[in-house]
């Protein structure tokens, strides 16, 4: 994959992994951590194959959300899962959460500054069933309806899905709203639109936890459209 010249992708992947250190570990039962509260299943897998598709510089993080949620703004009420003292707040904040942010935004400033104009895409994978209700979307593209590169690049996207994979049901903004707190969000409050683009990508998680060769198969189709995507005239 390539992108024009003046454009620099950057890929993150805030719930990559269900660890969680002492003493912490036996705060969390195993079907929990392992569960879609305890991270993002497949969201990972296909950051990875984003980077080596393109040679991007990926930022993730292995670390349960369970443990510190890195994919909200710091203040957030989800933040942490636990009530923990002051102390162990600090502590995690300055371990993961403070590191994380703090990359990912020098790398968008770094680009910036040079006169690229940054693509980011941040990696996720939803539960296929929240609270009883069936969610019907396999491919989520959320984004900021406000920022039309956003858009339109989200609609290149889904239009090279679709090519490759016509029965699967790809939506915009949903099954969350691309403006709803996250890591893409508190960047577009720090880049203008003219030079940062940021798209949410949500798999449906049926499928890392289907059948293999289908899981291979969508994560090939998704690359084959992203690189689709990035040549054109967004």
């Amino acid at each position: 994959m390539s992108l024009p010249r003046r454009d620099y992708l950057i890929l993150s992947c805030e719930h990559g992994g269900n660890k969680v250190f002492s003493p912490y570990g036996k705060l969390f039962s195993r079907r929990l951590l392992s569960s879609h509260r305890g991270y993002d299943p497949g969201a990972l897998a296909v950051a990875r194959d984003f980077r080596a598709a393109t040679s991007a510089p990926l930022f993730y993080s292995t670390i349960s959300r369970l443990l510190v949620e890195l994919n909200r703004p710091l203040g957030h009420p989800q933040v942490f899962f636990l009530a923990l003292s002051e102390e162990e707040r600090e502590s995690l904040l300055r371990r993961y959460y403070f590191p994380y942010w703090r990359g990912i935004e020098a790398a968008i400033r770094q680009a910036v500054r040079r006169g690229r104009r940054v693509l980011h895409l941040s990696v996720h994978s939803f539960t296929p069933r929240l609270r009883g209700v069936r969610r019907t979307t396999d491919i989520g593209l959320l984004f900021d309806p406000r920022r039309t590169r956003e858009a339109a690049f989200s609609r290149a996207w889904k239009a090279g899905i679709a090519k490759r994979s016509p029965r699967l049901v790809v939506r915009h903004n949903d099954p969350y709203q691309g403006a709803s707190p996250s890591v893409v969000a508190a960047m577009r409050e720090k880049f203008a639109a003219a030079s940062y683009v940021g798209v949410q990508l949500e798999v449906n998680q049926k499928f890392p936890r289907g059948e293999p060769r289908r899981w291979r198969a969508l994560r090939k189709q998704l690359g084959a459209a992203l690189a689709e995507a990035l040549s054109a005239g967004w």
